[in-house]
């Protein structure tokens, strides 16, 4: 096919995250000359996050901290949660590869430190960098593996995002990457079978005082739309207006190849409806680029997808640690899993056993002991989630009486709680495999029920009660190259894949860190293969 090109160049990344700087950065080192582009700034759900990035075996950092661990356990760990998103060959390879990765990561400046979080937590505060991000220390998992923390939080107040994808953002540059902004691919051009290039609409040419506006509304459409969908819907229109009115064909070729990484579809509300219709009510974390884009365009010539249908909804109950002795229960008053794991998995009990439903029973010690504990445990957004959760609070002088306010079955939540403090009283272990260290009677009488549902009323609620989710599914990719496949199985030549625009490591299951440190192993798995393909 005969086309004319804007520009030219060995390996063009489309979306300029943690993955697509990844792979930018190894493309360069092998040689490659780079073009990244990003409908935005760059940055994506990757400079929003908490920049958590899951790693072990024997980390830098945890050896500072003075921690335990293997590549051996954090497989045994990992082989649990992930199951078959990726190969066994391919989980022990992240495994083994992962000190390096945190060596890699600081080589590029992202700064980490070992300081050690001494209680279980969603999220550390800004006095600890080191943390047990997944369900390590819950009763099954202790079975299969030596609990050890290895959430590896980039140092930095608040969340701390910002300081993971700025540092690899700039030495992408520094290699010689060309960033090009506020440019949409919106088509793979292939040519005898191969992509050879990738047609955008761009407002490079665009009036400064355009650019500058549709820059302000993507950065207002990123964070505080996670949080009030209604504005982001507002401003993605006008973001659309702008770049329909404004924003120029541009055909840039690929001489070696394409990675795509432009993230997730969260952001999509037909492809949640077509693919994971149980999961609303919560809010999109992720931008407004979250929209499947990228997932389309290799669609869009034939690449397969897999596990779209698969969500992580996030449901924290800690800070304050108390939490983790309360019992999450259905309408029926029927406990629904280990309330000690991560809260992606209470999330994934409250769809899956509770139809969106959850609540939280806590007596009167635990709710005494709690209020204590969160002032020293969480940061300020916490404060307000917890907040949230207890203005939903329902309490009875009986177990029978607090499950009437709440609208739960009275003799199952009766029946539940007998059959627990039982368990604990005679040493049984427990149904769920929660561990004895987070165990707790529920005796002390007022008791209190707390809605942990999935909120579907207003926006205010939605804020202050939250339940973040982000898409786990994507393209297809084989699992030594980062190339894309087809429907048949077979490798597009020219077209690669990472982060959350492909299946990967947490493509079945969620914990804190992993699907940032997937976007870092598979960005450089594709950026490396990007740059020898030809």
């Amino acid at each position: 096919m005969r086309v004319t090109w804007d520009l030219s160049t060995d390996v063009v990344v489309v979306g300029f995250g943690a993955a697509g700087a990844a792979a930018s950065i190894e493309a360069a080192a092998g040689g490659a000359d780079v073009l990244a582009l990003d409908r935005y700034e760059g940055g994506g759900t990757s400079t929003i996050s908490g920049g958590v990035v899951y790693a072990g075996g024997g980390t830098s950092i945890q050896k500072r901290a003075g921690i335990e661990d293997s590549p051996d356990q954090m497989y045994a760990y990992l082989e649990k949660e992930v199951g078959d998103a990726v190969s066994p060959a391919t989980l022990r390879r992240f495994c083994e590869d992962s000190p390096a990765m945190i060596d890699w990561l600081a080589d590029h400046g992202v700064p980490f430190e070992a300081s050690l979080c001494p209680y279980k937590t969603s999220y550390p505060s800004n006095k600890h960098y080191l943390y047990y991000s997944g369900s390590e220390a819950a009763g099954e998992f202790r079975a299969v593996a030596t609990p050890a923390p290895r959430g590896h939080r980039a140092k930095g107040r608040g969340t701390s995002g910002k300081m993971l994808f700025g540092p690899l953002a700039a030495s992408a540059r520094a290699a010689g990457t060309r960033v090009v902004p506020q440019t949409r691919a919106v088509a793979l051009i292939v040519s005898d079978g191969r992509v050879v290039g990738v047609e955008c609409r761009s407002l490079r040419n665009a009036p400064a005082r355009i650019r500058l506006l549709h820059r302000r509304l993507g950065l207002l459409s990123a964070k505080p739309g996670i949080y009030a969908p209604q504005l982001r819907y507002f401003f993605e229109r006008r973001l659309a207006h702008i770049e329909k009115k404004y924003a120029e064909v541009l055909r840039i070729r690929a001489r070696r190849g394409v990675v795509l990484s432009a993230g997730g579809f969260i952001a999509d509300r037909a492809m949640m409806k077509a693919h994971a219709p149980r999961y609303t009510g919560g809010i999109a974390l992720g931008t407004a680029a979250d929209d499947g884009s990228g997932i389309a365009l290799g669609t869009e010539i034939g690449a397969a997808t897999a596990k779209l249908g698969n969500v992580s909804a996030w449901r924290f109950i800690v800070p304050p640690v108390p939490f983790l002795g309360s019992l999450l229960v259905n309408r029926s008053g029927e406990r629904m899993v280990d309330e000690s794991r991560y809260g992606a998995a209470l999330g994934h009990a409250i769809i899956e056993r509770g139809e969106g439903r959850g609540w939280l029973l806590a007596d009167a010690d635990l709710v005494t002991e709690a209020k204590a504990q969160l002032p020293s445990q969480s940061m300020w957004f916490q404060r307000v989630q917890n907040a949230g959760l207890m203005s939903t609070a329902k309490r009875g002088g009986s177990i029978e009486e607090v499950a009437e306010a709440a609208g739960i079955e009275p003799t199952g939540l009766r029946a539940t709680v007998d059959k627990h403090n039982a368990a604990i009283a005679s040493g049984s272990a427990d149904p769920f495999g929660k561990h004895d260290d987070f165990r707790r009677p529920v005796v002390r009488p007022p008791f209190t029920l707390y809605d942990a549902g999935i909120p579907a009323g207003s926006a205010i609620a939605r804020m202050s009660n939250p339940c973040p989710m982000i898409t786990l599914g994507g393209l297809v990719v084989d699992e030594a190259s980062g190339g894309v496949k087809d429907n048949e199985g077979v490798v597009v030549a020219g077209l690669f894949a990472a982060g959350r625009t492909a299946v990967g490591l947490c493509s079945n299951s969620y914990v804190s860190g992993l699907s940032l440190a997937d976007c870092i192993f598979s960005g450089r798995r594709a950026g490396a293969h990007a740059a020898q393909a030809g």
